[in-house]
């Protein structure tokens, strides 16, 4: 008995059922997903999904009469522009200079090839990516800004800055992201003649411009009043000590819920695709529509998404550690 419990005081061997148990844990949920795939009563498909994130396309560009090849002038790095002359008629074709089949002087026959050859472009799926990439770090930026001016103003003695962000953040907060996303595409996007690009950043970034505020809010309450009464007395004004003094220190502590809200909002920006955007959500949805490979497009889909979130949040913990390194 005492030998047991000598072990299980032991760290070395602590540290190895730790593991062990971890262990255990992954090849049961493995075992477990493989189990439930062969009872599912589906054709899995999964060697089509390379071509939605990138895939070769092929090029062909073809001469559409009899003409003679007049000049070949570069119209940039990589491409070229030729000359085509048809019964004293002129008639342009650019394509990619590596591609090219033929030279100058040369008498073509119609739908003779003038460029052939192939080049990787990004799949609907990655296309999505970006997009989505796009509107969350755009929403992001503009949603802190207006975070930390609403913020503000809710600490305000003023009464109007301080009900005026009371109402829009219960407003943002008592309303869907859907609903507010229709509004912002339907009406303000008509009235302000705003893209559907514009209208969704503008959506998320009100909606998480709300959430933020309050985190900054309850960030600068979290901070001694000592410190700004000490910031004032040595000549500090309010905003220099806002600056300098309360938001640095805001700021550290409010980085983890900071972080919570910027993944939710790249999870949120799926729902933009309602406005006609197609983004990492939507872009699979229309792959699946198209093929019916539902389950291998959309768990690539939350792959892709994990991605995005898992970046996010080493990115943060290492900000954290930065931080602390320097208390």
């Amino acid at each position: 008995m005492d030998t047991l419990q000598d072990l299980f005081h032991n760290k070395r061997f602590r540290h190895a059922l730790s593991w062990s148990a971890l262990f255990l844990v992954l090849v049961s949920i493995i075992a477990g997903t493989v189990h439930t795939t062969n009872k599912v009563d589906y054709i899995w498909r999964w060697e089509q999904i390379p071509r939605y994130i990138l895939f070769k396309e092929t090029i062909e560009v073809i001469a559409e009469e009899n003409a003679t090849v007049t000049e070949l002038e570069r119209d940039g790095k990589d491409t070229l522009v030729i000359t085509l002359n048809s019964l004293d008629k002129e008639k342009f074709y650019t394509v990619p200079t590596h591609m090219l089949t033929i030279k100058v002087g040369d008498e073509l026959k119609r739908n003779q090839v003038l460029a052939e050859g192939k080049r990787w472009k990004p799949g609907l799926l990655l296309t999505g990516l970006v997009l989505t990439l796009e509107i969350s770090v755009l929403s992001i930026i503009l949603g802190i800004i207006i975070g930390l001016i609403t913020g503000l103003a809710r600490l305000s003695s003023s009464p109007a800055p301080k009900w005026l962000a009371i109402g829009y953040i219960e407003l943002i907060r008592g309303t869907p992201l859907l609903v507010q996303i229709y509004i912002f595409y339907f009406f303000v996007g008509q009235v302000f003649r705003l893209s559907s690009f514009m209208a969704g950043v503008l959506a998320l970034s009100f909606f998480a411009g709300a959430y933020i505020a309050e985190i900054i809010r309850a960030g600068i309450q979290s901070i001694h009043k000592g410190q700004m009464e000490a910031a004032r007395s040595l000549g500090m004004n309010y905003p220099q000590a806002m600056r300098y003094i309360i938001l640095p220190q805001a700021f550290k502590r409010i980085l983890p819920p900071l972080a919570g809200q910027f993944i939710s909002l790249i999870k949120d920006s799926s729902l933009v695709g309602v406005i006609a955007l197609v983004e990492l959500t939507r872009a699979g949805r229309e792959i699946g529509t198209s093929t019916f490979n539902y389950f291998e497009v959309f768990f690539t889909v939350a792959a892709l998404y994990l991605i995005l979130t898992f970046s996010l949040s080493m990115m943060v913990q290492y900000l954290e550690r930065r931080f602390a390194a320097s208390d």
